[in-house]
């Protein structure tokens, strides 16, 4: 095997290289998938649905914007097939390249006045390619990290890739601010289009980081061994179904407040009742992603110290009780407050994100881990993150702010009880597929 080869140092080099393309590759990934979130929030409604009311456009737009989450548990199959059969490292490149592309096309599209309802029709499309996309992304640059770093320090491993949501949310909603700024009441005719077209050169940076790195070790082994699946996510679907659906489960009180604090936020304070900026708003989300940057990993190292399940249910209970207290502060309409709250809140989520990424990865034996894991995480995309802004908006619209929180608590109940059914494996070997009580496929 090519890395028991490897010198001390040009391990490290390895490691410290797995960990960069994660976070990068990652990053590049959710940066494209979150644009489209903030372009939803607003623009979308007006280029794309302009005959409709301002309720019914916000409801068509983030109904499109739902559809990615519906394609993230197929590109999880379909990445997740080749992930646990080919490797982790060439699966990643194809997925980064899908993103971008099919990102940069949503720049070109013309509006629904220019090409009628092919515009709408298209913009769909082009949605379902980034759902798939990202559906193979997450586990992949996860393993990548967490497979070749230390085993002792998976939390922290694992965690490296998640900063790169973060990130995306940063550049992401920072790429929007500037051009809603710089371009003023052209935004909505070209400037939306500018961060999108950018995907291409940042795509360019990623691959030159991907190539560089080796396939993961505990990879290696299972390719040296031949004890590759033939169809790894059927058989992980058949020996660890347990695994999977507790894993989409655990997600609800991670995902699902996610696109409330960084997507549905946007929408709710830039409304007449409160009357926020769409400048502010993206101000506010994005010092809020960066609050992260340093939390995510903080969690992730403190998971290596006192067990993933217990600090998972932590955040669990932790949402239940800012529930209300959430958009009551929002509801003041005094920009300090509002600030403070969007970028305190997101420590909730970082709570679980950060170990997150070990805790479901750690629940599959190496050969299905890829399968594995990215079905459990992207299943969640269906009931919990896709839904979540489209269901917030009706039940503002409907019953108000209250039924939201309600809402929320309901997703930390839920999302309580599936971590305390999963094991914990923290301390176990991942190595050894005897811990999982399977072979090897």
């Amino acid at each position: 095997m090519a890395e028991s080869r490897l010198s001390a140092e040009e391990r490290r080099s390895q490691i410290r290289k797995a960990a960069t393309a994660s976070v990068v590759g990652t990053a590049i990934e959710w940066y494209d998938f979150f644009l489209y979130g903030t372009a939803a929030a607003t623009v979308f409604a007006e280029v794309f649905f302009p005959k409709s009311t301002p309720y019914a456009g916000t409801l068509s737009a983030f109904a499109t914007y739902a559809v990615g989450f519906l394609a993230r548990p197929v590109g999880a199959a379909i990445f997740g097939h080749w992930g646990d059969r080919i490797g982790r490292k060439a699966t990643l490149i194809v997925t980064l390249v899908m993103m971008g592309v099919s990102s940069a096309l949503i720049g070109l599209l013309p509006g629904t006045a220019s090409i009628g309802v092919a515009a709408p029709v298209l913009l769909v499309v082009l949605r379902v390619l980034q759902g798939i996309a990202v559906g193979g992304e997450w586990s992949g640059s996860v393993l990548l990290s967490m497979e070749w770093g230390d085993q002792r320090r998976r939390g922290l491993m694992a965690s490296w890739p998640q900063i790169g949501v973060p990130i995306g949310l940063i550049l992401g909603t920072g790429a929007m601010s500037l051009l809603a700024a710089a371009s003023g009441p052209a935004f909505k005719d070209w400037g939306w289009r500018v961060p999108f077209l950018l995907s291409l050169v940042l795509v360019a940076v990623g691959l030159w980081v991907r190539l560089r790195v080796m396939e993961t070790p505990l990879f290696a082994q299972v390719l040296q061994n031949r004890q590759v699946a033939k169809l790894p996510v059927v058989e992980v679907l058949k020996r660890h179904p347990k695994e999977v659906v507790l894993s989409a489960l655990l997600r609800i009180p991670e995902q699902m407040p996610f696109y409330l604090f960084t997507t549905f936020v946007i929408t709710y304070i830039t409304a007449p009742h409160i009357g926020m900026s769409k400048t502010f708003a993206f101000a506010a989300v994005t010092c809020a992603a960066a609050i992260e940057l340093v939390a995510i990993p903080y969690f992730g190292h403190l998971s290596d110290r006192v067990g993933r399940r217990r600090l998972y249910a932590l955040g669990a209970i932790v949402l239940a009780i800012i529930a209300f207290p959430y958009y009551a502060l929002l509801n003041t309409g005094v920009a300090a407050i509002i600030l403070v709250t969007i970028v305190v809140v997101q420590l909730q989520h970082s709570m679980e994100y950060g170990p997150q990424a070990s805790l479901i990865a750690e629940s599959f034996p190496t050969g299905l881990r890829y399968g594995g894991a990215g079905l459990g995480y992207q299943l969640a995309s269906i009931v919990a993150g896709g839904p979540a802004p489209l269901i917030a908006t009706w039940l503002l619209h409907d019953h108000g702010w209250q039924a939201i929180s309600i809402f929320m608590i309901i997703g930390a109940v839920i999302g309580l009880a599936a971590t305390l059914a999963l094991p914990d494996r923290s301390k176990i070997d991942i190595s050894d597929d005897a811990a999982y009580g399977a072979t090897r496929a």
